[in-house]
């Protein structure tokens, strides 16, 4: 199997990951401001009421759990049109042109400074409730399923097991992204280096024809 092949195929396989943790990503996060009541739980802070042991949260930014969901929104369709474009690429035989090779390596390292920035605030965020949490309950895992904000009627069962979950496609989402921008760079390497060739024997062509006018 020929390189462009190969390479061609792990895209495939990339953005195929890529599409599946997607949902690993926005499925929890969209879950968890449904059970918090369209709260946001990252970096969002609190005290503990010494009266009735409750919970008085100052709600952080909801833009905090709305980016890594649109930014997976993104990320699905991304993959869908890429999915789209190579599997078509295979089945004729061909690749992309240069062009749209430097078009996927800018696209990759984008969308790999967009999920670092999403995986930053997930784990960074869901750092911040947690350290408020283990004030009264010996870890955050513990901590959730307890009633401990009545005022707002949030609904804290499955918190932790949803922030784990998206931390997990949030950083996931990332290492793809690198392995996908790893890959595309290869590739334009390749295209470069055949342009290359092609100017080296377009120049040797030129030599040996002038040589034999002569």
């Amino acid at each position: 199997m020929e390189l462009t092949n190969i390479l061609l195929l792990s895209q495939i396989a990339g953005y195929s990951v890529a599409l599946t943790l997607s949902f690993c990503l926005a499925v929890p996060m969209s879950l968890h401001q449904n059970d918090f009541k369209g709260h946001c739980l990252l970096f969002s802070t609190g005290k503990w009421q010494e009266t009735d042991g409750q919970f008085n949260v100052t709600w952080a930014s909801t833009g905090f759990c709305s980016y890594p969901i649109a930014l997976a929104v993104l990320v699905f369709g991304i993959c869908v049109i890429q999915l789209y474009r190579m599997s078509v690429f295979y089945y004729r035989g061909t690749d992309s042109s240069f062009l749209s090779a430097f078009i996927d390596v800018v696209v990759s390292i984008a969308m790999c400074l967009l999920n670092l920035a999403s995986a930053l605030i997930v784990t960074l965020g869901f750092i911040t409730w947690c350290r408020d949490m283990t004030e009264r309950f010996p870890s955050c895992e513990i901590a959730a399923g307890n009633n401990i904000d009545q005022k707002d009627e949030i609904n804290t069962i499955n918190f932790y097991i949803q922030m784990g979950t998206a931390q997990f496609g949030a950083w996931a989402l990332w290492a793809s992204w690198v392995g996908l921008a790893v890959l595309a760079m290869v590739k334009l390497c390749q295209y470069h280096q055949m342009e290359n060739v092609r100017v080296s024997m377009y120049i040797e062509r030129q030599r040996l024809i002038n040589e034999g006018q002569n």
